[in-house]
């Protein structure tokens, strides 16, 4: 008896997480999906009442297509758009120029936001700058990136850029100071270099934040991407918004709509994966 109880005493607490995890979960992982299954239904049926609530409205109201087109005109103008080619086409140009900016604005973000948070002097001399360059409305600026820059992919991918750059800063300077002093403590301690306190404490410490402000970022790019286009383009989701605009073709507005949308959810999810492969201790601390 004595010696079970010191070899439960002896044994880590990883390792009883561990096994009280193994011994529930079958029931755990019931629940689980038996939960994800009736959140999916719940949006589903919120989905369906959306779709029959709009269709409704045109019928009550007999409103042209012109001014709103039915769900089903919708719908049926996605799949020409997409069978076509066209729609993909023009995916992809927005999908191009969204993807780089955000790696641009991620890249200068994370590298201005570290030495922010590391020196507090340099804070104080940089950071009114930071901010001033931040209030500056993106939109307004829009037409003068794409008179420096062109009509092409890169005036769209150095707005993206912009309107990436602040949150994922922010974020990484909130990360970055987050970190345990008691920890730095230990490490300095144990003579580390600055690169093994990067790699193996801050970076670590501030990922869950930098990934808070990748998922914002995210959809920021798709936004900025789209505000480009609309600027000038000659391609792209936001340009083909413009163009089936002029023609007063609201169902391909509609069409394009839609897609931006589900674009920025797929980018979102993405970034959530990529977030909870890199993070695996946050979804263990979350279940």
């Amino acid at each position: 008896m004595r010696e079970a109880l010191s070899s439960v005493n002896e044994t880590p607490p990883s390792e009883i997480k561990k096994i009280e995890t193994k011994s529930r979960h079958p029931a755990a992982a019931f629940f689980t999906d038996h939960d994800r299954l009736k959140y999916y239904l719940m949006y589903a049926v919120v989905f369906a009442t959306f779709i029959g609530l709009w269709e409704l409205f045109i019928y009550v109201f007999d409103v042209p297509t012109f001014l709103v087109p039915a769900p089903g005109e919708v719908f049926e103008e996605y799949l020409r758009l997409l069978t076509s080619g066209t729609l993909m086409k023009h995916t992809i140009v927005t999908l191009k120029e969204t993807l780089l900016g955000f790696v641009a604005g991620s890249i200068l973000g994370i590298g201005i936001g570290y030495p922010l948070a590391k020196s507090r002097k340099v804070e104080r001399i940089f950071s009114p700058y930071v901010v001033a360059a931040q209030t500056a409305p993106k939109i307004a600026i829009a037409p003068l990136i794409v008179i420096w820059f062109g009509f092409g992919i890169t005036s769209k991918i150095i707005l993206v850029m912009l309107i990436v750059f602040f949150p994922i800063l922010i974020n990484t300077m909130l990360g970055i100071k987050s970190v345990d002093e008691n920890q730095i403590e230990l490490f300095k301690s144990t003579h580390a270099s600055k690169l093994q306190m990067f790699t193996k404490l801050e970076l670590p410490s501030a990922l869950p934040v930098i990934f808070a402000g990748f998922k914002t970022g995210i959809t920021l790019a798709v936004i900025g991407a789209v505000v480009g286009e609309f600027v000038g383009a000659n391609a792209g989701l936001g340009y083909l918004t413009i163009y089936a605009s002029g023609l007063m073709d609201t169902p391909q507005v509609f069409a394009a709509i839609i897609q931006l949308t589900l674009l920025g959810v797929v980018l979102y999810a993405l970034i959530s994966v990529i977030g909870a492969r890199l993070m695996p201790w946050r979804a263990e601390e979350e279940e």
